[in-house]
Protein backbone atom coordinates (compact mmCIF):
# COMPACT_ATOMS: atom_id res chain seq x y z
CA UNK A 1 0.00 0.00 0.00
CA UNK A 2 1.60 3.25 -1.05
CA UNK A 3 0.08 6.22 0.70
CA UNK A 4 1.13 9.15 2.57
CA UNK A 5 -0.23 7.94 5.83
CA UNK A 6 0.79 6.63 9.31
CA UNK A 7 -1.97 4.08 9.92
CA UNK A 8 -5.44 4.27 8.56
CA UNK A 9 -7.27 4.08 12.09
CA UNK A 10 -5.70 7.36 12.63
CA UNK A 11 -5.75 9.14 8.52
CA UNK A 12 -8.86 11.70 9.25
CA UNK A 13 -7.78 12.84 12.80
CA UNK A 14 -4.40 13.81 11.31
CA UNK A 15 -5.82 15.31 8.29
CA UNK A 16 -7.65 17.31 10.51
CA UNK A 17 -5.01 18.30 12.63
CA UNK A 18 -3.51 19.15 9.62
CA UNK A 19 -6.05 21.59 8.15
CA UNK A 20 -5.97 23.43 11.33
CA UNK A 21 -2.41 23.98 11.11
CA UNK A 22 -3.09 25.68 7.40
CA UNK A 23 -6.08 27.59 8.12
CA UNK A 24 -5.96 29.77 10.97
CA UNK A 25 -9.45 31.27 10.39
CA UNK A 26 -11.26 28.16 10.93
CA UNK A 27 -12.13 26.25 14.50
CA UNK A 28 -10.81 22.48 13.99
CA UNK A 29 -12.20 20.15 17.43
CA UNK A 30 -10.18 17.02 16.21
CA UNK A 31 -11.70 14.56 18.91
CA UNK A 32 -15.30 16.01 18.02
CA UNK A 33 -14.83 15.81 14.42
CA UNK A 34 -16.05 19.25 13.53
CA UNK A 35 -15.11 21.97 11.83
CA UNK A 36 -16.17 25.51 11.98
CA UNK A 37 -15.07 29.17 10.89
CA UNK A 38 -13.61 30.72 13.37
CA UNK A 39 -15.81 34.13 13.65
CA UNK A 40 -18.92 31.73 14.16
CA UNK A 41 -21.72 32.43 15.17
CA UNK A 42 -21.65 35.34 12.63
CA UNK A 43 -24.95 37.43 14.00
CA UNK A 44 -28.15 37.95 11.60
CA UNK A 45 -27.18 34.84 9.62
CA UNK A 46 -28.83 31.39 8.57
CA UNK A 47 -25.99 29.16 8.94
CA UNK A 48 -25.17 26.53 6.58
CA UNK A 49 -23.84 23.24 7.76
CA UNK A 50 -23.23 20.35 5.80
CA UNK A 51 -20.56 17.02 6.19
CA UNK A 52 -19.91 13.05 5.45
CA UNK A 53 -17.40 10.61 4.96
CA UNK A 54 -13.79 11.60 4.48
CA UNK A 55 -12.25 11.19 1.11
CA UNK A 56 -13.89 13.56 -1.07
CA UNK A 57 -11.59 16.15 -0.05
CA UNK A 58 -11.46 19.47 -0.57
CA UNK A 59 -15.50 18.24 0.27
CA UNK A 60 -16.55 19.52 2.88
CA UNK A 61 -14.41 20.93 5.60
CA UNK A 62 -12.93 22.88 2.48
CA UNK A 63 -15.60 24.78 1.85
CA UNK A 64 -16.04 26.79 5.64
CA UNK A 65 -15.39 30.17 5.25
CA UNK A 66 -17.25 33.52 4.41
CA UNK A 67 -19.87 32.94 1.90
CA UNK A 68 -20.05 28.97 1.75
CA UNK A 69 -20.27 26.89 4.70
CA UNK A 70 -20.63 27.74 8.67
CA UNK A 71 -19.13 24.48 9.64
CA UNK A 72 -18.33 20.64 7.88
CA UNK A 73 -18.82 17.51 10.04
CA UNK A 74 -16.28 14.90 8.80
CA UNK A 75 -16.92 11.40 9.33
CA UNK A 76 -14.75 8.36 8.83
CA UNK A 77 -13.14 7.53 5.13
CA UNK A 78 -16.64 7.08 2.94
CA UNK A 79 -19.02 7.12 6.45
CA UNK A 80 -21.86 9.16 7.30
CA UNK A 81 -21.00 11.53 10.47
CA UNK A 82 -22.59 11.17 13.60
CA UNK A 83 -25.55 12.52 14.82
CA UNK A 84 -23.42 14.17 17.76
CA UNK A 85 -21.35 15.88 15.16
CA UNK A 86 -23.86 17.46 13.62
CA UNK A 87 -25.85 18.46 16.77
CA UNK A 88 -22.28 19.99 17.67
CA UNK A 89 -21.31 21.86 14.96
CA UNK A 90 -25.35 23.36 14.63
CA UNK A 91 -25.01 24.73 18.29
CA UNK A 92 -22.05 26.21 17.32
CA UNK A 93 -22.53 28.29 14.54
CA UNK A 94 -26.25 28.80 14.97
CA UNK A 95 -27.04 33.21 15.70
CA UNK A 96 -30.19 32.94 15.99
CA UNK A 97 -31.73 33.06 12.71
CA UNK A 98 -31.41 29.24 12.58
CA UNK A 99 -28.95 26.43 10.66
CA UNK A 100 -29.70 25.11 7.14
CA UNK A 101 -28.24 21.33 6.25
CA UNK A 102 -26.78 20.13 3.31
CA UNK A 103 -27.45 16.54 2.61
CA UNK A 104 -25.70 14.39 0.05
CA UNK A 105 -28.63 11.79 -0.80
CA UNK A 106 -26.53 8.65 0.86
CA UNK A 107 -29.03 6.50 3.39
CA UNK A 108 -26.18 6.99 6.28
CA UNK A 109 -25.98 10.85 5.66
CA UNK A 110 -30.39 10.88 5.54
CA UNK A 111 -30.60 9.13 8.41
CA UNK A 112 -28.01 10.93 10.69
CA UNK A 113 -29.04 14.35 9.63
CA UNK A 114 -32.21 13.29 10.12
CA UNK A 115 -31.99 12.46 13.67
CA UNK A 116 -29.33 15.16 14.44
CA UNK A 117 -32.50 17.73 13.11
CA UNK A 118 -34.29 16.68 15.49
CA UNK A 119 -31.80 16.64 18.46
CA UNK A 120 -31.14 20.32 17.15
CA UNK A 121 -35.35 21.66 17.49
CA UNK A 122 -34.84 20.06 21.02
CA UNK A 123 -32.33 21.98 21.77
CA UNK A 124 -33.80 25.02 20.26
CA UNK A 125 -32.22 25.46 17.40
CA UNK A 126 -34.27 25.93 14.26
CA UNK A 127 -33.08 23.79 11.47
CA UNK A 128 -34.26 22.97 7.53
CA UNK A 129 -32.22 20.42 5.75
CA UNK A 130 -32.12 20.08 1.72
CA UNK A 131 -31.30 17.11 0.25
CA UNK A 132 -28.52 16.82 -3.00
CA UNK A 133 -29.46 14.04 -5.06
CA UNK A 134 -27.94 15.31 -8.90
CA UNK A 135 -26.09 12.05 -9.96
CA UNK A 136 -28.58 11.34 -13.11
CA UNK A 137 -26.36 7.62 -13.54
CA UNK A 138 -28.32 5.16 -11.52
CA UNK A 139 -31.10 5.01 -9.32
CA UNK A 140 -30.96 3.08 -5.93
CA UNK A 141 -27.45 2.14 -5.72
CA UNK A 142 -25.21 0.68 -2.98
CA UNK A 143 -26.06 3.02 -0.60
CA UNK A 144 -28.71 5.49 -1.80
CA UNK A 145 -32.52 5.14 -2.08
CA UNK A 146 -32.91 7.50 -5.10
CA UNK A 147 -30.35 9.86 -6.85
CA UNK A 148 -26.86 9.92 -5.44
CA UNK A 149 -25.54 13.52 -4.23
CA UNK A 150 -22.53 14.37 -5.96
CA UNK A 151 -21.00 17.46 -7.38
CA UNK A 152 -24.25 19.53 -7.33
CA UNK A 153 -23.11 20.08 -3.57
CA UNK A 154 -20.71 22.30 -4.32
CA UNK A 155 -23.14 24.22 -6.03
CA UNK A 156 -25.60 24.48 -3.20
CA UNK A 157 -23.56 25.27 -0.84
CA UNK A 158 -21.79 28.18 -2.71
CA UNK A 159 -24.92 29.76 -3.98
CA UNK A 160 -27.25 29.04 -0.42
CA UNK A 161 -24.18 30.58 1.51
CA UNK A 162 -23.94 33.79 -0.36
CA UNK A 163 -27.94 33.92 0.03
CA UNK A 164 -26.98 33.30 3.80
CA UNK A 165 -24.34 36.31 3.60
CA UNK A 166 -26.57 38.35 1.92
CA UNK A 167 -28.76 38.41 5.09
CA UNK A 168 -31.91 36.34 3.53
CA UNK A 169 -34.06 34.22 6.31
CA UNK A 170 -33.49 30.51 6.54
CA UNK A 171 -36.83 29.82 4.39
CA UNK A 172 -35.72 31.56 1.57
CA UNK A 173 -31.99 30.64 1.79
CA UNK A 174 -33.46 26.73 2.06
CA UNK A 175 -35.53 27.34 -0.81
CA UNK A 176 -32.77 28.62 -3.09
CA UNK A 177 -30.52 25.68 -2.12
CA UNK A 178 -33.38 23.23 -3.60
CA UNK A 179 -34.06 25.40 -6.37
CA UNK A 180 -30.22 24.50 -7.20
CA UNK A 181 -30.08 20.79 -6.29
CA UNK A 182 -33.26 20.57 -8.85
CA UNK A 183 -31.44 22.73 -11.86
CA UNK A 184 -28.14 20.13 -11.09
CA UNK A 185 -27.42 17.08 -13.05
CA UNK A 186 -24.10 15.00 -12.52
CA UNK A 187 -22.78 12.31 -14.33
CA UNK A 188 -19.07 10.71 -13.16
CA UNK A 189 -16.86 7.94 -15.13
CA UNK A 190 -14.18 6.33 -13.64
CA UNK A 191 -10.90 5.33 -15.27
CA UNK A 192 -9.48 3.14 -11.70
CA UNK A 193 -10.58 1.91 -8.53
CA UNK A 194 -10.57 3.46 -5.54
CA UNK A 195 -8.24 2.58 -2.76
CA UNK A 196 -9.61 3.55 0.43
CA UNK A 197 -6.72 3.30 3.99
CA UNK A 198 -8.61 0.55 5.63
CA UNK A 199 -8.56 -1.75 2.46
CA UNK A 200 -5.02 -0.82 1.33
CA UNK A 201 -6.42 -2.57 -1.95
CA UNK A 202 -8.75 -1.30 -4.78
CA UNK A 203 -12.42 -1.86 -3.78
CA UNK A 204 -13.53 -2.99 -7.03
CA UNK A 205 -12.03 -4.28 -10.18
CA UNK A 206 -12.05 -2.30 -13.31
CA UNK A 207 -9.30 -4.26 -16.09
CA UNK A 208 -6.77 -2.05 -17.91
CA UNK A 209 -8.17 -0.81 -21.00
CA UNK A 210 -11.77 -0.18 -19.59
CA UNK A 211 -13.91 2.41 -17.69
CA UNK A 212 -17.13 2.72 -15.58
CA UNK A 213 -19.66 4.86 -16.95
CA UNK A 214 -21.63 6.28 -14.47
CA UNK A 215 -19.42 5.58 -11.88
CA UNK A 216 -20.89 7.30 -7.73
CA UNK A 217 -18.18 8.87 -5.87
CA UNK A 218 -17.39 5.63 -3.44
CA UNK A 219 -16.76 3.65 -6.45
CA UNK A 220 -20.22 2.32 -6.57
CA UNK A 221 -21.19 0.72 -9.81
CA UNK A 222 -22.76 2.74 -12.83
CA UNK A 223 -24.39 2.23 -15.61
CA UNK A 224 -21.62 0.38 -17.93
CA UNK A 225 -18.67 -0.75 -18.58
CA UNK A 226 -16.33 -0.30 -21.96
CA UNK A 227 -13.03 -0.01 -23.56
CA UNK A 228 -11.11 2.90 -22.67
CA UNK A 229 -12.64 5.92 -25.35
CA UNK A 230 -11.12 9.29 -25.89
CA UNK A 231 -11.55 12.11 -24.11
CA UNK A 232 -13.78 13.19 -26.66
CA UNK A 233 -15.80 9.71 -26.83
CA UNK A 234 -16.27 10.27 -22.98
CA UNK A 235 -17.46 14.05 -22.90
CA UNK A 236 -20.17 13.28 -26.15
CA UNK A 237 -21.29 10.38 -23.68
CA UNK A 238 -21.47 11.85 -20.35
CA UNK A 239 -22.33 15.85 -21.30
CA UNK A 240 -25.37 14.27 -23.61
CA UNK A 241 -26.86 12.26 -20.86
CA UNK A 242 -26.64 15.21 -18.40
CA UNK A 243 -28.38 17.57 -21.07
CA UNK A 244 -30.80 15.12 -22.35
CA UNK A 245 -32.25 14.95 -18.38
CA UNK A 246 -31.74 18.20 -17.49
CA UNK A 247 -33.15 19.93 -20.68
CA UNK A 248 -31.66 23.44 -19.72
CA UNK A 249 -34.02 26.29 -21.14
CA UNK A 250 -30.99 28.82 -20.90
CA UNK A 251 -27.10 29.09 -19.30
CA UNK A 252 -25.59 26.85 -17.21
CA UNK A 253 -22.59 26.49 -14.77
CA UNK A 254 -20.23 24.17 -15.59
CA UNK A 255 -18.20 22.02 -13.21
CA UNK A 256 -15.64 19.40 -14.38
CA UNK A 257 -14.54 18.05 -11.51
CA UNK A 258 -11.30 15.50 -11.03
CA UNK A 259 -12.23 12.43 -9.15
CA UNK A 260 -8.53 12.85 -7.15
CA UNK A 261 -5.82 11.41 -9.42
CA UNK A 262 -6.48 12.89 -12.60
CA UNK A 263 -4.34 15.36 -13.64
CA UNK A 264 -5.34 19.23 -14.13
CA UNK A 265 -3.60 18.89 -17.61
CA UNK A 266 -6.15 16.13 -18.56
CA UNK A 267 -8.90 17.89 -16.78
CA UNK A 268 -8.90 21.13 -19.17
CA UNK A 269 -8.48 19.33 -22.05
CA UNK A 270 -10.97 17.50 -21.23
CA UNK A 271 -13.17 20.34 -20.83
CA UNK A 272 -12.23 21.53 -23.41
CA UNK A 273 -14.41 19.12 -25.29
CA UNK A 274 -16.89 19.71 -22.59
CA UNK A 275 -17.56 22.94 -23.71
CA UNK A 276 -17.81 22.01 -27.49
CA UNK A 277 -20.45 19.23 -26.44
CA UNK A 278 -22.31 22.40 -24.81
CA UNK A 279 -21.97 24.52 -28.14
CA UNK A 280 -22.99 22.07 -29.97
CA UNK A 281 -26.40 21.46 -28.12
CA UNK A 282 -26.46 25.44 -28.54
CA UNK A 283 -25.97 25.45 -24.50
CA UNK A 284 -24.67 28.04 -22.78
CA UNK A 285 -21.44 27.98 -20.32
CA UNK A 286 -22.42 31.37 -17.65
CA UNK A 287 -19.70 30.16 -15.52
CA UNK A 288 -17.02 26.96 -15.58
CA UNK A 289 -15.02 25.32 -12.47
CA UNK A 290 -12.32 22.52 -13.41
CA UNK A 291 -10.54 20.92 -10.83
CA UNK A 292 -10.93 18.54 -7.82
CA UNK A 293 -13.75 19.69 -5.54
CA UNK A 294 -15.38 16.17 -5.34
CA UNK A 295 -13.29 13.51 -4.73
CA UNK A 296 -13.02 9.90 -4.39
CA UNK A 297 -10.01 9.17 -2.78
CA UNK A 298 -7.33 8.19 -5.13
CA UNK A 299 -9.63 7.05 -8.25
CA UNK A 300 -8.72 8.33 -12.19
CA UNK A 301 -11.54 9.99 -13.57
CA UNK A 302 -13.84 12.79 -13.92
CA UNK A 303 -17.68 13.93 -13.44
CA UNK A 304 -19.53 16.72 -14.75
CA UNK A 305 -22.31 18.78 -13.30
CA UNK A 306 -24.20 21.23 -15.26
CA UNK A 307 -27.00 23.65 -13.08
CA UNK A 308 -29.20 25.77 -15.31
CA UNK A 309 -29.04 29.58 -13.87
CA UNK A 310 -30.92 32.66 -14.08
CA UNK A 311 -29.42 36.06 -13.40
CA UNK A 312 -29.90 35.42 -9.51
CA UNK A 313 -28.09 31.85 -9.82
CA UNK A 314 -25.08 34.26 -11.28
CA UNK A 315 -24.80 36.86 -9.25
CA UNK A 316 -24.69 34.79 -5.77
CA UNK A 317 -21.96 32.42 -7.54
CA UNK A 318 -20.09 35.58 -8.24
CA UNK A 319 -20.43 36.73 -4.71
CA UNK A 320 -17.56 36.99 -2.73
CA UNK A 321 -16.31 33.65 -1.25
CA UNK A 322 -13.45 32.64 1.26
CA UNK A 323 -12.71 29.14 2.02
CA UNK A 324 -9.55 26.69 1.70
CA UNK A 325 -10.73 25.26 -0.99
CA UNK A 326 -13.19 28.12 -3.22
CA UNK A 327 -12.19 32.07 -3.01
CA UNK A 328 -12.87 35.07 -4.92
CA UNK A 329 -14.15 38.20 -5.02
CA UNK A 330 -12.28 39.17 -1.35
Amino acid sequence: MRMLINVPETVVADALRGIAAAHPDLTVDVDNRVVVRRDAPVAGKVALVSGGGSGHEPLHAGFVGPGMLSAACPGEVFTSPVPDQMVRAAAAVDSGEGVLFVVKNYTGDVLNFEMAAELADEEGVRVAQVLVDDDIAVTDSLYTAGRRGTGATLFVEKIAGAAADEGAPLDRVAAIARRVNESSRSFGVALSSVTTPAKGSPTFDLPAGELELGVGIHGEPGRERRAMMTSREIADFAVNAVLDDLRPRGPVLALVNGMGSTPLLELYGFNAEVQRVLRERGVVAARTLVGNYVTSLDMAGCSVTLCQVDEELVRLWDAPVQTPALRWGR
